[in-house]
């Protein structure tokens, strides 16, 4: 579980203790039932990564709803956004191993994570992680009820495939760009776990691929 779980949850535990000494049990009620859902709400369970050359996985749990290629000044890319609801599991975790070449917070707006607008005009953070010849980016996007997103490692940084990276708290989204030769494997409609569900793959020389 994420700390923030326990310091939520304990502390409405502490208030629903006091609820019930000072007034009566159907407000101590609605206090546990509060830190049941912060204690739930902050879980982080353990997930099994993909193992291959060139697999790229996704950066958080929730549903794809999105999957087109666009134009850079840097060339041709693909983007997959996936929206995170407040039932989902919102840590996030890093699509590819590498080092962190760019991490970047964004001030912005809150509006809807399903607007198509939100991946520009919200509140974000910017990573770029670079390794094993090809660079992938993934946006931390916050929502209308996102408030807060967090990010633990810094640029220089090396790390693997799947490992947490941070969270964001409440409803969000996740972008992520990948180059224009990936090959999918998702689709809009399809839902996804981060660490565990491959986005996409780079193609191999001799087309070896796990």
């Amino acid at each position: 579980m994420v700390r923030d779980g326990y310091f939520y949850g304990v502390g409405l535990l502490a208030a629903a203790a006091l609820l019930l000494w000072l007034t009566s049990w159907p407000l101590a009620l609605v206090a546990v039932l509060l830190a049941a859902f912060f204690l739930w709400f902050f879980r982080d369970p353990e997930r099994v990564v993909p193992v291959g050359p060139g697999l790229i996985v996704s950066p958080g749990d929730g549903l794809v709803t999105e999957a087109v290629r666009f134009e850079t000044t840097d060339g041709p890319r693909q983007r997959i956004s996936i929206f995170l609801s407040v039932f989902d599991v919102h840590v996030n975790r890093s699509p590819i191993a590498g080092t962190i070449t760019v991490a970047r917070y964004q001030k912005g707006k809150y509006l809807n994570a399903m607007n198509p607008a939100s991946a520009s005009e919200n509140e974000q953070n910017i990573v770029t992680v670079c390794g094993e010849g090809f660079e992938v980016t993934f946006k931390q996007i916050a929502g209308l009820l996102a408030r807060r997103i967090v990010f633990v490692p810094v640029v220089g940084s090396t790390i693997a495939r799947g490992e947490r990276v941070g969270l964001i708290k409440f409803g969000s989204r996740v972008d992520v760009i990948l180059p224009a030769e990936a090959e999918l494997r998702v689709r809009p409609g399809v839902r996804v776990k981060g660490g565990a569900s491959v986005l996409a793959a780079m193609p191999v020389a001799g087309g070896a691929r796990a």
